[in-house]
């Protein structure tokens, strides 16, 4: 790492989990799913507990009669997750959507 490490240096990929435990991120995992939920616990295999998670899950289903994909978003809430690492494709801190 770096000398003169403060509070919010960013030294190795985990420091940003780090800085993000109990705030509110941004999950993306394979197969279409997507995570946003309280950042409570994370080791260094990425899995995490995450609290009050809205979980998205985007599914496209294929219409063999007339040809047409449908895109179907499916949402719910949950009150403590956990997510396992090896499933998880990002993590960011939320997009600011006002």
């Amino acid at each position: 790492g770096m000398a003169g490490k403060g509070g919010t240096n960013v030294d190795e990929p985990l420091d940003l989990l780090r800085l993000s435990l109990d705030e509110r991120i941004y999950v993306k995992m394979r197969g279409d799913r997507e995570l946003r939920g309280k950042l409570h616990a994370y080791d260094q295999h990425l899995n995490m507990v995450l609290g009050e998670v809205e979980e998205v899950v985007t599914v496209v289903e294929y219409d063999e009669d007339t040809f047409e994909e449908h895109v179907k978003m499916t949402k719910r809430n949950i009150d403590m997750l956990y997510v396992r690492g090896d499933g998880v494709i990002l993590v960011s801190p939320p997009l600011r959507t006002s």
